[in-house]
Protein backbone atom coordinates (compact mmCIF):
# COMPACT_ATOMS: atom_id res chain seq x y z
CA UNK A 1 0.00 0.00 0.00
CA UNK A 2 2.86 2.39 0.85
CA UNK A 3 4.04 2.15 -2.75
CA UNK A 4 0.79 3.56 -4.12
CA UNK A 5 0.53 6.22 -1.38
CA UNK A 6 4.10 7.41 -1.94
CA UNK A 7 3.60 7.43 -5.70
CA UNK A 8 0.51 9.62 -5.30
CA UNK A 9 2.33 11.90 -2.88
CA UNK A 10 5.23 12.42 -5.28
CA UNK A 11 2.79 13.05 -8.11
CA UNK A 12 0.76 15.66 -6.20
CA UNK A 13 3.38 17.32 -4.02
CA UNK A 14 6.36 17.61 -6.33
CA UNK A 15 5.87 20.47 -8.77
CA UNK A 16 8.45 19.08 -11.13
CA UNK A 17 6.22 16.04 -11.65
CA UNK A 18 3.65 18.41 -13.20
CA UNK A 19 6.16 19.08 -15.93
CA UNK A 20 6.26 15.37 -16.84
CA UNK A 21 2.47 15.18 -16.57
CA UNK A 22 2.04 18.16 -18.89
CA UNK A 23 4.60 16.78 -21.38
CA UNK A 24 2.74 13.46 -21.59
CA UNK A 25 -0.64 15.20 -21.93
CA UNK A 26 0.68 17.47 -24.69
CA UNK A 27 2.18 14.56 -26.63
CA UNK A 28 -1.02 12.53 -26.35
CA UNK A 29 -3.08 15.54 -27.43
CA UNK A 30 -0.96 16.20 -30.54
CA UNK A 31 -0.70 12.54 -31.56
CA UNK A 32 -4.41 11.89 -31.02
CA UNK A 33 -5.56 14.90 -33.03
CA UNK A 34 -3.20 14.44 -35.96
CA UNK A 35 -3.53 10.65 -36.15
CA UNK A 36 -7.32 10.86 -35.97
CA UNK A 37 -7.48 13.35 -38.82
CA UNK A 38 -4.83 11.73 -41.03
CA UNK A 39 -5.89 8.12 -40.49
CA UNK A 40 -9.54 9.04 -41.10
CA UNK A 41 -8.68 10.89 -44.31
CA UNK A 42 -6.56 7.99 -45.54
CA UNK A 43 -9.23 5.42 -44.65
CA UNK A 44 -11.93 7.54 -46.31
CA UNK A 45 -9.83 7.94 -49.46
CA UNK A 46 -9.18 4.20 -49.64
CA UNK A 47 -12.84 3.38 -49.08
CA UNK A 48 -13.96 5.70 -51.89
CA UNK A 49 -11.29 4.37 -54.25
CA UNK A 50 -12.31 0.81 -53.40
CA UNK A 51 -15.97 1.52 -54.14
CA UNK A 52 -15.36 2.88 -57.64
CA UNK A 53 -12.82 0.16 -58.54
CA UNK A 54 -14.42 -3.04 -57.33
CA UNK A 55 -12.43 -5.74 -55.51
CA UNK A 56 -10.44 -7.20 -58.39
CA UNK A 57 -9.46 -5.69 -61.73
CA UNK A 58 -8.46 -7.54 -64.89
CA UNK A 59 -6.86 -4.76 -66.91
CA UNK A 60 -4.63 -4.21 -69.91
CA UNK A 61 -1.54 -2.02 -69.80
CA UNK A 62 -2.12 -1.26 -73.49
CA UNK A 63 -4.68 1.21 -74.82
CA UNK A 64 -5.53 -1.44 -77.41
CA UNK A 65 -7.30 -3.48 -74.70
CA UNK A 66 -7.98 -7.22 -74.94
CA UNK A 67 -10.60 -9.38 -76.74
CA UNK A 68 -12.97 -12.21 -75.83
CA UNK A 69 -14.01 -10.49 -72.63
CA UNK A 70 -17.64 -11.65 -72.96
CA UNK A 71 -16.54 -15.27 -72.73
CA UNK A 72 -14.47 -14.64 -69.65
CA UNK A 73 -17.35 -12.74 -68.03
CA UNK A 74 -19.50 -15.86 -68.48
CA UNK A 75 -16.80 -17.94 -66.76
CA UNK A 76 -16.70 -15.47 -63.86
CA UNK A 77 -20.49 -15.45 -63.58
CA UNK A 78 -20.41 -19.18 -62.88
CA UNK A 79 -18.04 -18.75 -59.94
CA UNK A 80 -19.57 -18.76 -56.47
CA UNK A 81 -17.13 -16.08 -55.27
CA UNK A 82 -18.16 -13.44 -57.82
CA UNK A 83 -21.11 -11.14 -57.22
CA UNK A 84 -20.85 -8.81 -60.24
CA UNK A 85 -18.58 -7.98 -63.20
CA UNK A 86 -18.42 -4.77 -65.21
CA UNK A 87 -16.55 -4.41 -68.54
CA UNK A 88 -14.94 -1.00 -68.95
CA UNK A 89 -13.51 0.94 -71.88
CA UNK A 90 -10.77 3.28 -70.70
CA UNK A 91 -8.85 5.68 -72.90
CA UNK A 92 -7.88 9.32 -73.27
CA UNK A 93 -9.60 12.09 -75.17
CA UNK A 94 -9.70 15.81 -75.69
CA UNK A 95 -12.83 17.14 -74.02
CA UNK A 96 -14.24 20.42 -75.27
CA UNK A 97 -16.85 22.27 -73.25
CA UNK A 98 -15.75 25.91 -73.03
CA UNK A 99 -12.15 24.99 -73.79
CA UNK A 100 -10.26 21.82 -74.57
CA UNK A 101 -8.57 19.69 -71.98
CA UNK A 102 -7.24 16.13 -71.83
CA UNK A 103 -9.37 13.71 -69.81
CA UNK A 104 -9.86 10.00 -69.26
CA UNK A 105 -13.00 8.55 -70.79
CA UNK A 106 -14.71 5.54 -69.24
CA UNK A 107 -17.17 3.48 -71.24
CA UNK A 108 -19.48 1.50 -68.96
CA UNK A 109 -22.58 -0.69 -69.10
CA UNK A 110 -24.72 1.03 -66.45
CA UNK A 111 -26.49 -2.00 -64.99
CA UNK A 112 -23.30 -4.07 -64.71
CA UNK A 113 -21.29 -1.12 -63.41
CA UNK A 114 -23.98 -0.40 -60.84
CA UNK A 115 -23.72 -3.95 -59.53
CA UNK A 116 -19.95 -3.70 -59.20
CA UNK A 117 -19.44 -0.15 -57.89
CA UNK A 118 -22.83 1.25 -56.91
CA UNK A 119 -22.31 3.90 -59.57
CA UNK A 120 -25.70 5.60 -59.14
CA UNK A 121 -24.86 6.63 -55.58
CA UNK A 122 -22.27 9.07 -56.91
CA UNK A 123 -24.58 10.90 -59.31
CA UNK A 124 -25.32 14.45 -58.21
CA UNK A 125 -28.61 14.84 -60.04
CA UNK A 126 -30.86 11.91 -59.16
CA UNK A 127 -33.11 12.12 -62.22
CA UNK A 128 -33.17 8.44 -63.20
CA UNK A 129 -35.51 5.58 -62.34
CA UNK A 130 -32.97 2.76 -62.45
CA UNK A 131 -29.41 2.15 -63.62
CA UNK A 132 -30.54 1.36 -67.17
CA UNK A 133 -31.84 4.90 -67.61
CA UNK A 134 -28.60 6.67 -66.67
CA UNK A 135 -27.63 7.22 -70.31
CA UNK A 136 -31.16 7.46 -71.68
CA UNK A 137 -31.48 10.87 -73.43
CA UNK A 138 -34.51 13.10 -73.21
CA UNK A 139 -36.95 13.03 -76.13
CA UNK A 140 -35.74 16.37 -77.47
CA UNK A 141 -32.06 15.38 -77.34
CA UNK A 142 -30.45 14.22 -80.56
CA UNK A 143 -27.06 13.35 -79.08
CA UNK A 144 -26.19 10.62 -76.56
CA UNK A 145 -25.47 11.45 -72.93
CA UNK A 146 -22.19 11.55 -71.08
CA UNK A 147 -21.49 11.92 -67.35
CA UNK A 148 -18.26 13.72 -66.42
CA UNK A 149 -16.74 14.01 -62.98
CA UNK A 150 -18.04 17.11 -61.24
CA UNK A 151 -14.62 18.78 -61.10
CA UNK A 152 -14.31 18.50 -64.91
CA UNK A 153 -17.12 21.05 -65.23
CA UNK A 154 -17.28 23.05 -62.03
CA UNK A 155 -14.84 24.69 -59.64
CA UNK A 156 -14.97 24.52 -55.86
CA UNK A 157 -15.23 27.50 -53.58
CA UNK A 158 -13.15 28.01 -50.44
CA UNK A 159 -15.70 26.06 -48.39
CA UNK A 160 -15.38 22.99 -50.60
CA UNK A 161 -18.75 23.40 -52.35
CA UNK A 162 -18.98 23.06 -56.12
CA UNK A 163 -20.57 25.98 -57.96
CA UNK A 164 -22.92 23.60 -59.77
CA UNK A 165 -26.50 24.68 -60.51
CA UNK A 166 -29.51 22.95 -58.98
CA UNK A 167 -30.58 21.57 -62.37
CA UNK A 168 -28.51 19.82 -65.03
CA UNK A 169 -27.15 22.56 -67.30
CA UNK A 170 -27.70 22.08 -71.07
CA UNK A 171 -24.01 21.60 -71.88
CA UNK A 172 -22.79 20.02 -75.11
CA UNK A 173 -19.51 18.17 -74.70
CA UNK A 174 -17.35 17.20 -77.67
CA UNK A 175 -14.97 14.26 -77.23
CA UNK A 176 -12.08 13.69 -79.61
CA UNK A 177 -10.17 10.38 -79.49
CA UNK A 178 -7.42 8.67 -81.43
CA UNK A 179 -8.89 5.21 -82.15
CA UNK A 180 -6.36 2.38 -82.15
CA UNK A 181 -6.31 -0.98 -83.88
CA UNK A 182 -5.65 -4.21 -82.04
CA UNK A 183 -2.00 -3.82 -83.09
CA UNK A 184 -1.79 -0.50 -81.25
CA UNK A 185 -1.55 1.61 -84.41
CA UNK A 186 -3.88 4.43 -85.45
CA UNK A 187 -7.07 3.03 -86.91
CA UNK A 188 -7.50 5.93 -89.32
CA UNK A 189 -4.99 7.19 -91.86
CA UNK A 190 -4.54 10.48 -93.67
CA UNK A 191 -5.82 13.77 -92.34
CA UNK A 192 -8.72 12.31 -90.32
CA UNK A 193 -6.88 10.28 -87.68
CA UNK A 194 -9.27 11.28 -84.91
CA UNK A 195 -12.82 10.31 -84.02
CA UNK A 196 -15.07 13.02 -82.59
CA UNK A 197 -18.57 13.00 -81.21
CA UNK A 198 -20.76 15.48 -79.36
CA UNK A 199 -22.60 14.42 -76.23
CA UNK A 200 -25.20 16.07 -74.04
CA UNK A 201 -24.50 16.43 -70.35
CA UNK A 202 -26.65 13.81 -68.63
CA UNK A 203 -25.43 14.06 -65.03
CA UNK A 204 -22.23 14.55 -63.05
CA UNK A 205 -20.33 12.14 -60.82
CA UNK A 206 -19.18 13.17 -57.35
CA UNK A 207 -17.11 10.42 -55.74
CA UNK A 208 -14.85 12.54 -53.54
CA UNK A 209 -11.68 11.12 -55.11
CA UNK A 210 -9.55 11.55 -58.24
CA UNK A 211 -12.34 10.31 -60.55
CA UNK A 212 -14.07 13.69 -60.09
CA UNK A 213 -11.18 15.41 -61.85
CA UNK A 214 -10.24 12.74 -64.39
CA UNK A 215 -13.15 10.74 -65.77
CA UNK A 216 -15.90 11.29 -68.30
CA UNK A 217 -18.33 8.34 -68.37
CA UNK A 218 -19.91 7.28 -71.67
CA UNK A 219 -22.26 4.54 -72.85
CA UNK A 220 -20.20 1.41 -73.42
CA UNK A 221 -20.93 1.11 -77.15
CA UNK A 222 -20.17 4.78 -77.80
CA UNK A 223 -16.81 4.53 -76.04
CA UNK A 224 -15.99 1.31 -77.85
CA UNK A 225 -16.60 2.97 -81.21
CA UNK A 226 -14.66 6.13 -80.32
CA UNK A 227 -11.65 4.16 -79.14
CA UNK A 228 -11.59 1.77 -82.09
CA UNK A 229 -12.43 -1.31 -80.01
CA UNK A 230 -15.71 -2.16 -81.78
CA UNK A 231 -14.11 -4.30 -84.51
CA UNK A 232 -14.18 -8.08 -84.43
CA UNK A 233 -13.28 -9.36 -81.97
CA UNK A 234 -14.48 -6.53 -79.75
CA UNK A 235 -12.14 -5.36 -77.03
CA UNK A 236 -12.26 -3.78 -73.58
CA UNK A 237 -9.69 -2.12 -71.34
CA UNK A 238 -10.63 -3.76 -68.05
CA UNK A 239 -13.06 -5.93 -66.13
CA UNK A 240 -14.06 -4.70 -62.67
CA UNK A 241 -15.02 -7.57 -60.39
CA UNK A 242 -16.89 -7.46 -57.09
CA UNK A 243 -16.66 -10.47 -54.80
CA UNK A 244 -19.29 -11.67 -52.40
CA UNK A 245 -19.06 -10.36 -48.85
CA UNK A 246 -17.52 -13.44 -47.26
CA UNK A 247 -14.73 -13.75 -49.87
CA UNK A 248 -11.20 -12.73 -48.98
CA UNK A 249 -10.05 -10.28 -51.66
CA UNK A 250 -6.53 -11.66 -52.01
CA UNK A 251 -7.79 -15.24 -52.24
CA UNK A 252 -10.46 -14.15 -54.71
CA UNK A 253 -7.85 -12.42 -56.89
CA UNK A 254 -5.72 -15.56 -56.91
CA UNK A 255 -8.73 -17.56 -58.07
CA UNK A 256 -9.50 -15.04 -60.83
CA UNK A 257 -5.86 -15.05 -61.90
CA UNK A 258 -5.82 -18.84 -62.22
CA UNK A 259 -9.07 -18.69 -64.23
CA UNK A 260 -7.54 -16.02 -66.47
CA UNK A 261 -4.36 -18.02 -67.06
CA UNK A 262 -6.40 -21.07 -68.00
CA UNK A 263 -8.62 -18.96 -70.27
CA UNK A 264 -5.68 -17.40 -72.12
CA UNK A 265 -4.17 -20.83 -72.74
CA UNK A 266 -7.40 -21.96 -74.34
CA UNK A 267 -7.47 -18.82 -76.49
CA UNK A 268 -3.76 -18.78 -77.35
CA UNK A 269 -4.42 -19.68 -81.00
CA UNK A 270 -7.24 -17.17 -81.50
CA UNK A 271 -6.99 -13.88 -83.36
CA UNK A 272 -5.21 -11.09 -81.41
CA UNK A 273 -4.37 -13.48 -78.57
CA UNK A 274 -1.05 -11.61 -78.29
CA UNK A 275 -2.96 -8.83 -76.48
CA UNK A 276 -3.35 -11.12 -73.46
CA UNK A 277 0.32 -10.62 -72.56
CA UNK A 278 -0.47 -7.05 -71.52
CA UNK A 279 -3.25 -8.09 -69.14
CA UNK A 280 -2.77 -8.37 -65.40
CA UNK A 281 -5.04 -9.38 -62.52
CA UNK A 282 -4.76 -7.12 -59.47
CA UNK A 283 -6.62 -6.32 -56.30
CA UNK A 284 -8.01 -2.80 -55.97
CA UNK A 285 -5.09 -1.55 -53.87
CA UNK A 286 -2.44 -2.68 -56.36
CA UNK A 287 -4.48 -1.32 -59.26
CA UNK A 288 -4.64 2.11 -57.61
CA UNK A 289 -1.17 1.95 -56.08
CA UNK A 290 -0.06 5.21 -57.70
CA UNK A 291 -2.57 7.18 -55.65
CA UNK A 292 -3.00 5.02 -52.56
CA UNK A 293 0.74 4.70 -51.92
CA UNK A 294 1.01 8.48 -51.58
CA UNK A 295 -1.58 8.55 -48.79
CA UNK A 296 -0.06 5.52 -47.07
CA UNK A 297 3.44 7.01 -47.29
CA UNK A 298 2.25 10.21 -45.66
CA UNK A 299 0.59 8.22 -42.89
CA UNK A 300 3.76 6.15 -42.36
CA UNK A 301 5.91 9.29 -42.17
CA UNK A 302 3.59 10.75 -39.55
CA UNK A 303 3.86 7.56 -37.50
CA UNK A 304 7.66 7.84 -37.64
CA UNK A 305 7.49 11.48 -36.54
CA UNK A 306 5.23 10.58 -33.62
CA UNK A 307 7.56 7.74 -32.66
CA UNK A 308 10.29 10.36 -32.35
CA UNK A 309 7.96 12.45 -30.19
CA UNK A 310 7.54 9.38 -27.99
CA UNK A 311 11.32 9.11 -27.65
CA UNK A 312 11.43 12.76 -26.58
CA UNK A 313 8.78 11.97 -23.96
CA UNK A 314 10.98 9.15 -22.64
CA UNK A 315 13.88 11.58 -22.16
CA UNK A 316 11.65 14.18 -20.48
CA UNK A 317 10.37 11.59 -18.00
CA UNK A 318 13.92 10.35 -17.46
CA UNK A 319 15.19 13.84 -16.56
CA UNK A 320 12.24 14.53 -14.25
CA UNK A 321 12.60 11.24 -12.38
CA UNK A 322 16.36 11.58 -12.15
CA UNK A 323 15.94 14.95 -10.46
CA UNK A 324 13.27 13.55 -8.13
CA UNK A 325 15.52 10.66 -7.10
CA UNK A 326 18.40 13.07 -6.45
CA UNK A 327 16.21 15.29 -4.25
CA UNK A 328 14.52 12.40 -2.45
CA UNK A 329 17.62 10.50 -1.36
CA UNK A 330 16.79 11.12 2.34
CA UNK A 331 13.30 9.66 1.87
CA UNK A 332 14.82 6.66 0.15
CA UNK A 333 17.28 6.18 2.99
CA UNK A 334 14.53 6.33 5.59
CA UNK A 335 12.44 3.78 3.69
CA UNK A 336 15.40 1.42 3.43
CA UNK A 337 16.17 1.82 7.12
CA UNK A 338 12.68 0.70 8.07
CA UNK A 339 12.89 -2.39 5.88
CA UNK A 340 11.85 -1.38 2.36
CA UNK A 341 13.44 -3.68 -0.19
CA UNK A 342 15.21 -2.63 -3.37
CA UNK A 343 12.33 -4.05 -5.38
CA UNK A 344 9.84 -2.15 -3.27
CA UNK A 345 11.63 1.17 -3.81
CA UNK A 346 11.87 0.51 -7.51
CA UNK A 347 8.16 -0.29 -7.54
CA UNK A 348 7.36 3.08 -5.90
CA UNK A 349 8.93 5.01 -8.75
CA UNK A 350 7.56 2.71 -11.42
CA UNK A 351 4.04 3.16 -9.99
CA UNK A 352 4.75 6.89 -9.95
CA UNK A 353 5.70 6.67 -13.64
CA UNK A 354 2.57 4.64 -14.38
CA UNK A 355 0.34 7.27 -12.76
CA UNK A 356 2.18 10.01 -14.64
CA UNK A 357 1.52 8.25 -17.95
CA UNK A 358 -2.05 7.34 -17.05
CA UNK A 359 -3.22 10.75 -15.83
CA UNK A 360 -1.23 12.57 -18.50
CA UNK A 361 -2.89 10.38 -21.13
CA UNK A 362 -6.34 11.03 -19.67
CA UNK A 363 -5.79 14.80 -19.70
CA UNK A 364 -4.36 14.71 -23.22
CA UNK A 365 -7.17 12.46 -24.48
CA UNK A 366 -9.89 14.68 -23.01
CA UNK A 367 -8.26 17.79 -24.48
CA UNK A 368 -7.85 16.05 -27.86
CA UNK A 369 -11.46 14.84 -27.85
CA UNK A 370 -12.72 18.31 -27.01
CA UNK A 371 -10.57 19.85 -29.73
CA UNK A 372 -11.68 17.32 -32.35
CA UNK A 373 -15.35 17.95 -31.52
CA UNK A 374 -14.90 21.61 -32.46
CA UNK A 375 -12.12 21.28 -35.06
CA UNK A 376 -14.33 22.27 -37.98
CA UNK A 377 -15.71 25.28 -36.11
CA UNK A 378 -12.15 26.28 -35.17
CA UNK A 379 -11.01 26.00 -38.79
CA UNK A 380 -14.04 28.00 -39.90
CA UNK A 381 -13.21 30.76 -37.40
CA UNK A 382 -9.55 30.81 -38.48
CA UNK A 383 -10.59 31.02 -42.12
CA UNK A 384 -13.07 33.82 -41.45
CA UNK A 385 -10.59 35.92 -39.45
CA UNK A 386 -7.17 34.92 -40.82
CA UNK A 387 -7.98 33.23 -44.16
CA UNK A 388 -6.32 30.01 -42.89
CA UNK A 389 -7.36 26.47 -43.85
CA UNK A 390 -5.66 23.16 -43.14
CA UNK A 391 -6.43 22.11 -46.73
CA UNK A 392 -7.34 24.40 -49.58
CA UNK A 393 -10.81 23.16 -50.53
CA UNK A 394 -10.44 24.53 -54.07
CA UNK A 395 -7.64 22.00 -54.61
CA UNK A 396 -8.29 19.01 -52.34
CA UNK A 397 -11.42 16.86 -52.39
CA UNK A 398 -11.95 17.26 -48.66
CA UNK A 399 -15.15 18.49 -47.09
CA UNK A 400 -15.36 18.59 -43.32
CA UNK A 401 -12.30 17.53 -41.38
CA UNK A 402 -12.98 14.02 -40.00
CA UNK A 403 -13.08 14.06 -36.20
CA UNK A 404 -14.34 10.63 -35.18
CA UNK A 405 -11.87 9.04 -32.78
CA UNK A 406 -10.94 5.44 -33.49
CA UNK A 407 -10.97 3.56 -30.17
CA UNK A 408 -8.08 1.36 -31.31
CA UNK A 409 -5.95 4.41 -32.10
CA UNK A 410 -6.81 5.97 -28.73
CA UNK A 411 -5.94 2.82 -26.77
CA UNK A 412 -2.67 2.45 -28.70
CA UNK A 413 -1.69 6.05 -27.95
CA UNK A 414 -2.53 5.75 -24.23
CA UNK A 415 -0.63 2.47 -23.85
CA UNK A 416 2.33 3.90 -25.75
CA UNK A 417 2.38 6.97 -23.47
CA UNK A 418 2.33 4.79 -20.34
CA UNK A 419 5.07 2.57 -21.80
CA UNK A 420 7.18 5.67 -22.59
CA UNK A 421 6.82 6.85 -18.98
CA UNK A 422 7.77 3.45 -17.58
CA UNK A 423 10.77 3.27 -19.89
CA UNK A 424 11.90 6.77 -18.98
CA UNK A 425 11.61 6.03 -15.26
CA UNK A 426 13.38 2.67 -15.41
CA UNK A 427 16.99 3.84 -14.95
CA UNK A 428 16.21 6.42 -12.21
CA UNK A 429 14.16 3.76 -10.39
CA UNK A 430 17.08 1.34 -10.52
CA UNK A 431 19.36 4.10 -9.28
CA UNK A 432 17.02 4.76 -6.34
CA UNK A 433 16.96 1.06 -5.47
CA UNK A 434 20.78 0.92 -5.40
CA UNK A 435 21.23 3.82 -2.98
CA UNK A 436 23.04 2.90 0.25
CA UNK A 437 20.82 3.76 3.23
CA UNK A 438 23.79 4.22 5.63
CA UNK A 439 25.60 6.70 3.39
CA UNK A 440 22.34 8.49 2.54
CA UNK A 441 21.46 9.07 6.21
CA UNK A 442 24.93 10.12 7.43
CA UNK A 443 24.75 13.25 9.56
CA UNK A 444 27.24 15.00 7.30
CA UNK A 445 24.88 14.51 4.37
CA UNK A 446 21.70 15.64 6.13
Amino acid sequence: MYKILLAFRYLLKRRISYFALFAVALCVFVVLVVMTVLSSLTAEFKEKTHRISGDCIVSSKSLAGFPYYDEFIKILANQDIVEAVSPVIKSYAMVKITHERAQTIMGIKPLMHEGTTGFSRFLRYQTFVDANTIFTPARDSESPLCIPGIAVLFDRDSSGNYNAPDQIPPFLITLTCFPLTAKGTLERAGTSVVASKTFTLGNVVQTGCSADWENVYLPFDEAQNLCGMAGEPKRVSALLIKFKKDVNIDQGCKKVNSLWMEFTKQKSSEKFANLFKNVRVQNWKDYNAATISVAETQEALMIIVFAMIGIITVFIVFVVFYMIVCHKSKDIGVLKSVGASNGGLMAVFMVFAFFTGLFGSILGSLAGWRFLVHINQIEGWLFAHFNFQLWDRTIYAIGKIPNKIDLRVLVTIVLSAIAACLLGALIPSMQAAKLDAVKTLQVSRL
